[in-house]
């Protein structure tokens, strides 16, 4: 899971606060059990200053007085889609989210008190509820750190201190839909300050009042939704497989290397996890998921032939793609070339039998 804090420069409890978690999970490790949890089994990686630039000049944009909240490209209209155009903070992160495949992520904001999630757009501008495939999970997800913060579940403007961003007032460029979208990682948008700029004598406070939130919004990797490893059942190879969720329009895939996996889910359901991977027969399972995390680990079988089987282990590593078949192709000339030697030689062979045995013959 990540953090990210001043995503807007003039927004900078966030990224005291950030601070103040690093300190205090190094600070409690082996003393608290949350903070040995957090520590143990989850990689949290923690940006306290996404815009350094527009923090140090106290404005929104960054040093081009870009809101880089808004240069990401967009599902639903054409804007942000040049690679090259994008501000040197946004193509950091989209390389970042590209390269450690996050599960999960939450950026921290000020001017307001809410956990907001997706979408953040519509497709026709108009402010009303649109939520992505995974609504129900953002919505659980929201409400961990909604109820474990100090007044922010109480909300009059938000009903239990959660909101469709969406339905709030819609964006477009953000990072949190890109981050889903693109990334696979389930991102939420905190507003954890009414005041932008607060005094920094109530920074300890602020800090007391998102503590837990920020705390059981990482222990929830742990605690909930499903994960595993998938393997091939010919040799144990672990495959990168995509797993879904039947009924679910939202796919993310097991690690390249271990192919383990880690899906979100709102606890309480009933679901069917797929894994489905090219060359395998897809295999799913039906679960009921309850309070605590589950493990479903898959094991695929090859719809391979035996004799491909064979020679993809053989020489799958050292020989991936189009090199694999030039070599079948090798093979098949070696092998006509040496049973034409071997036919030719048994002609050979034979032919003085033949000679003698027609010379009795002709003696008799």
């Amino acid at each position: 899971m990540q953090y990210i804090g001043n995503v807007h420069g003039d927004e900078p409890v966030g990224r005291e606060l950030l601070i103040l978690l690093a300190n205090w999970l190094c600070d409690n490790y082996m003393k608290d059990p949350l903070a040995t949890l957090i520590v143990d089994n989850v990689h949290l990686h923690i940006l306290p200053s996404m815009n350094p630039d527009g923090f140090s000049l106290r404005r929104r944009g960054n040093a081009n007085n870009i809101d880089l909240n808004r240069d990401f490209p967009d599902q639903f209209f054409p804007i942000n889609d040049d690679p090259g155009a994008h501000q040197p903070e946004t193509k950091a992160i989209m390389h970042w989210l590209e390269e450690m495949h996050f599960t999960a992520s939450a950026s921290l904001h000020g001017g307001a008190l809410v956990a907001n999630y997706p979408w953040d757009g519509t497709e026709n501008k108009r402010k009303y509820y649109y939520g992505s495939p995974d609504d129900e999970t953002f919505r659980h997800m929201a409400s961990i750190y909604s109820h474990s913060h100090h007044n922010m579940s109480l909300s009059e403007e938000f009903p239990g201190g959660i909101t469709n961003g969406a339905y709030w007032y819609p964006i477009y460029g953000g990072m949190q839909d890109w981050n889903y979208l693109h990334a696979g990682c389930f991102e939420l948008t905190l507003e954890i300050s009414d005041d932008k700029w607060p005094n920094a004598r109530e920074l300890p406070t602020l800090f007391e009042y998102n503590k837990m939130s920020m705390l059981n919004l990482v222990a929830s990797l742990v605690k909930t939704g499903i994960h595993g490893r998938i393997f091939s059942s010919d040799e144990g190879r672990p495959l990168p497989a995509l797993i879904a969720i039947k009924g679910i329009n939202s796919t993310i895939h097991a690690r390249e290397a271990l192919a383990d996996y880690h899906r979100l889910l709102a606890p309480g359901g009933d679901y069917e996890v797929v894994a489905t991977m090219p060359g395998y027969k897809s295999r799913s399972t039906r679960i009921m998921l309850g309070e605590e995390a589950m493990t479903v680990d898959f094991v695929m079988d090859p719809v391979i032939t035996p004799i491909n089987s064979f020679l993809q282990r053989g020489w799958s590593c050292s020989l991936p793609g189009p090199h694999l078949e030039v070599f079948f192709i090798l093979v098949l000339v070696l092998v006509s070339v040496f049973l034409c030697f071997l036919l030719k030689r048994r002609v050979v062979l034979n032919y003085p039998k033949q000679r003698q045995t027609k010379r009795s013959v002709l003696g008799v």
